[in-house]
């Protein structure tokens, strides 16, 4: 795929200012170009920007100057996230469609940049979290292995030290300042619940009529009557969550329902409490 100037230079800001770097091999690799072409298009962004990256020999890379203005990205780490997960804007788009985007939550790239640090190299990091049950904003060390998009939020799939356990901490709920610390040896093969590979078995609600099945075997592509979900284990709650089935609760209505777990006893270990 052709890469237009302008759409190097957005990839360009949006790794600059969330990662904190833009190394020519990364941009080469994923535009498909050479080393050689990628620094050259570094070198013709910093030009066109009043020198917005300065050149970090140690590490390699273009980081941001003090003042650097992105003029191409919207600064929403929506933008950054999305584009990870190969939903990028700067696409060029082929059909007029429109998606359903969740409420917008905020980060700082401040933040965000220590915590991809420590994702890339396996760090650990000092941050300051709050959730429900903990909504008294407390320091914790993590260590993240993985970036998880569940259709509604993101977060952060990460050992953490204070409860000897691996959890999921919501990208929107960390706060202050992240300070990456020494290397862990904690890695996601130790992460049990991700590691395990679980089968949801769905089927349309049995108080449909036989017709109103069909429609439901139908838009799922169903074989004999039901629907394997290959998942990771701690990703289950939120696939259930994406299909609407609430695994604790029958809807009064089979209409509403319309689907029903079927192998219920053989996840419910993985299910969340």
């Amino acid at each position: 795929m052709r890469v237009r100037d302008e759409q190097f230079y957005w990839l360009i800001e949006l790794l600059a200012y969330w990662e904190g770097r833009v190394q020519p091999m990364q941009l080469a690799s994923i535009c498909n170009i050479s080393r050689q072409q990628a620094s050259k298009k570094l070198n013709q962004y910093n030009q066109q920007n009043s020198k917005s990256l300065t050149y970090c020999s140690s590490h390699k890379s273009y980081q941001p100057a003090e003042g650097f203005s992105p003029q191409s990205i919207s600064r929403e780490a929506g933008e950054y996230l999305n584009w990870i997960t190969g939903q990028s804007s700067y696409r060029d788009e082929l059909l007029p469609c429109q998606s359903l985007l969740s409420p917008r939550r905020s980060i700082k790239p401040e933040l965000m940049r220590p915590l991809i640090q420590a994702l890339r190299n396996g760090r650990r990091v000092e941050v300051n979290y709050v959730s429900i049950n903990n909504p008294d904003n407390q320091g914790r060390i993590i260590v993240p292995h993985h970036l998880v998009n569940t259709g509604q939020r993101w977060h952060m799939r990460a050992w953490c030290e204070k409860s000897q356990e691996f959890r999921d901490f919501v990208l929107g709920r960390f706060q202050g300042d992240a300070e990456v610390l020494e290397k862990s040896s904690v890695r996601s093969a130790d992460d049990v619940a991700w590691q395990t590979s679980v089968t949801l078995i769905i089927a349309p609600d049995p108080r449909l009529d036989e017709a109103q099945r069909q429609v439901i075997e139908f838009e799922y592509a169903m074989q004999n009557s039901q629907l394997k979900i290959h998942t990771r284990a701690c990703l289950l709650s939120y696939k259930l969550q994406k299909l609407n089935i609430n695994p604790r609760m029958l809807e009064g209505e089979a209409k509403v329902q319309q689907l029903v777990i079927v192998n219920k006893d053989d996840i419910k270990h993985w299910l969340f409490d």
